[in-house]
Formats: structure tokens, sequence, C-alpha cells
């Protein structure tokens, strides 16, 4: 009979202790051990005795694998062209963000039989959003099952191209006394399928909880398990919604698609700069349009700025969409090298339609915005900024800027602001006047009118 005993995990990295740590001694994080229960097996010792499947590398013959179109171009963008076969893709997100939504939408529009398993709806509730989604499909079977013996043999019995389980968290497996949820659960059962997902030659969809600070609830090694990893952002008061790849073995991990959340599901972005400029004010101050590269797309967008006397004696720094320690150096560049007095100010930043920027180009946009609600005067309403600001003050160049000024160009914009390097290395034509600039003082006197 197989023994049991307590062990102590690490949520965050796996580390197992046999006894309760505040910090975990290998990743350094707090309050991350969870009690769980493992069983030991005697077995003794057995030799393999089989053939072992071991092949020069410059011998295996390349076999083009056709991938699994979702028919979603955004989706289908960030997996790197679509599912592939026999791999296995973690969707993780807030509460509510949409992730049932988007794989009921995806499982509707693919070409092939898909199994939808679900421990979280009845069959009734996955028929009502179905109907709500406009989702219907004769090729969509339901499953609703928390027992992965039982999902397992479904698996082998109707053999579909595409398995959507949602989600891992709820599901276990009979063998382990652990509850569904903790880390020998879902490590186990992710472990089984990733197996027969190789085995079948099909597509395996895990959609995943986050935690409070919006990891993917879990063993970090579940991530590394899977093949890829997709994270489903927004904030909850705009419509849009993020997909970005974490990880992928089969595509990029710089693509992201945007989508736009209606009564009637999730909506694709397809043109994400016009919407991102489309309420905005041309007569105001703190206002200034810049160009991001998010995977291979340039998005144009709005760089707001709100800076007001601070009446107490520790002014606020608020960054929506923006990082908190970016904005407080480019403040400090701000005073330092352009002689603007913002030690006494609140400053205010956001980005405008609810994105996140973590790209150094929009720097001098941020800057730019910053001074010219400081200083009250109104930045050129038909000139994109693009720049990095180094600690000096000087403006550094980016990458992909040809890809960024056509997006202006195409906008209607007549100027773009860009690093005096970059013009150097301009192969494009393009009737846009192009503005080179070395230094930040240079820069704001450009910009602002």
């Amino acid at each position: 009979m197989a023994k049991s005993r307590i062990k102590y995990i690490c949520s965050n990295c796996g580390h197992e202790s046999l006894r309760w740590l505040g910090k975990c001694p290998t990743c350094d994080s707090w309050n991350t051990f969870t009690e769980e229960l493992i069983e030991e097996k005697k077995s003794g010792k057995k030799k393999y005795s089989g053939e072992l499947n071991i092949s020069k590398l410059n011998t295996i013959t390349e076999q083009d694998e056709e991938r699994i179109k979702t028919n979603i171009v955004e989706f289908d963008r960030v997996l790197g062209g679509g599912l592939m076969p026999g791999s296995v893709v973690l969707l993780g997100g807030d509460p509510g963000i949409g992730k049932s939504t988007l794989v009921m939408q995806a499982a509707a529009k693919i070409n092939g039989e898909v199994l939808y398993v679900t421990g979280e709806e009845s069959a009734n509730q996955i028929n009502l959003r179905a109907k709500r989604l406009k989702s219907h499909s004769e090729k969509i079977s339901v499953l609703t099952e928390t027992d992965l013996d039982i999902i397992l043999n479904a698996i082998e019995k109707y053999a579909p191209e595409v398995v959507i389980v949602d989600s891992i968290q709820t599901t276990y497996k009979p063998d382990f006394d652990n509850p569904p949820g903790t880390i020998t659960q879902i490590r186990e059962c992710t472990s089984e399928l990733m197996q027969l997902a190789k085995k079948k030659h099909c597509a395996i969809i895990l959609v995943g909880h986050v935690t409070k600070d919006g990891a993917i609830a879990g063993p970090k090694v579940l991530e590394h398990i899977v093949d890829t990893v997709l994270q489903f952002e927004g904030e909850r008061s705009y419509s849009y919604r993020i997909l970005r790849a974490q990880k992928n073995r089969f595509g990029s991990t710089n693509e992201i698609g945007i989508f736009e959340m209606h009564d009637d599901g999730l909506h694709e972005v397809k043109n994400p700069s016009e919407i991102f400029l489309s309420e905005r004010e041309k007569e105001i101050t703190g206002s200034v349009v810049t160009s991001s590269i998010e995977g291979t797309r340039p998005i144009l967008l709005e760089v707001q700025a709100l800076v007001t006397p601070s009446s107490y004696g520790n002014p606020q720094r608020v960054a929506t969409g923006f990082d908190y320690r970016r904005l407080s150096i480019l403040l400090a560049v701000l005073e330092k090298r352009a002689n603007l007095r913002l030690s006494a100010q609140n400053v205010f930043l956001n980005i405008a339609g609810g994105i996140r920027i973590d790209e150094p180009a929009v720097d001098l946009a941020v800057c730019c915005a910053i001074a010219s609600n400081f200083t009250n005067k109104f930045a050129k309403n038909d000139t994109v900024v693009i720049g990095e600001v180094g600690l000096g003050g000087e403006v550094r160049s980016v990458s992909n800027i040809d890809k960024r000024i056509q997006e202006a160009a195409k906008l209607g914009f007549k100027k773009v602001v860009i690093p005096s390097n970059n013009y150097k290395a301009i192969k494009s034509k393009t009737i846009i006047e192009i503005i080179p600039i070395e230094n930040l003082p240079s820069a704001i006197k450009e910009i602002l009118a």
C-alpha cells in the first residue's frame, strides 16, 4: 500500500520543502508555499528492455506541419499562423476578461472537429452562450466533466482535431487525494494532456486562472510544460482586449492581437491606430501622438499628460499604461536637461485606449506631453513624435523606423520627429516631412507651437 506524507511546494517555482517556509529559498517569493499530500509508491528498479528511438539530427526528415486555423486573424497572428497539431496552448487572463468567449468563437470557426470540455458550466449554459455569440456549429461537441481519466478517454474515442479544456484548475486526477486546483493536480493533469496531444496529434487549448498579481495560477513548471502561453489582458473600464504571447515554440512572442468586446462577443480590431486616435481632442495641451511597434505592427497612440502644483510635501506621480519607474527617470531628465522645474508638481500620465506600452520609443512623446502641459503650450496636431531619451538628454535611435513613418503618413499626419541617427537609415520614400532631432531641448522647442 502506498504511503502518503505532507510536503510544502512553492506555487511559483515548484520548490519542495518538508516544512512551511515564509520565503522560498529558490525564487525568493514570499508566502507561496502550499500544503500538498504526496503519495509514495514502492517499486523495484526495472531495466528497460525495449528499443530506443534515437535518431541522428541530420538524418531526421522534415515534415511540413499544416497549422489548424482558428480563422480569427488576430488570434492566428499571435499563435504564429494557427494552432500547431500536437501542441498545448495555455490561455490565461483575469476573471470576466473574455477567455471563454474567445475560445468559443474560435471553436465555431475552426474547420475540424472540436471537443469543448468544461468544468465550470453546464451544457445548457454553454449552449446559451454559444447562441449569444452566434457561435453554434455542428463540429463542436461538449463534455461537462472534470475527471481527467474520463476526459482522456473521450479524446481517445472521438479523436477531435482541437480540444478546449475550460479550465485546467477544475480538472483533477482521481489517483491523487489533493483537491482540484492544487499544484500537484495541475502539474499532473497538464503533463498527461501534453502526452496525449503528442500521441493523437491534436491541439489542446487550456484555459487557466490567474492570481491577484496577474500571473497564471499554478506552478511555474506549468508554463514550461506547455508549448505556448498566451495572456489575455485589458482594463475593465475599457472595451479593448490585448492578446499577448509570453512563450511560443512555434512563433514570435512579440505579436499582439487586439479585440473589442461587444454584446455579441469579441470583434477584431484591424486598424488599431485609427481607433485609438478617434476620440483625440485637437486643441488641448499635454497631448502628443507617438508610434509603437507591437510585434510587426506599428500602432499610433495618444500620450496624455497633466501637470498640476502639489499641495503636499510629496508630489504624486501616476502612470496608466506606462512604467512608473521609467516616468520617474524621464521627469528627472526633463528637470536636469530641459530646465523644467517639476519637483513640486503632480504628474499624471495616460496612454489613451487602455493599452500598455513598454518600449522606449515613446520616451520622447512622454517628455513632450509633460512639457506641453507644464508650459501650457499646444503640441503640433499634425506631428508624430518618436524616440528614446537617454539620461544625458540625447534622443537615441529606435527600431523599425520605416514602418512607423509609413503608418503616420497613412493616417494623414504631415510631420514626424525622429532621432537624427535614424534619419540616415531611412530607406522608404514618403511624402511626410521628417524632422531629425538630436536632443530633448531641441525636440521640445520644435514640437511646442
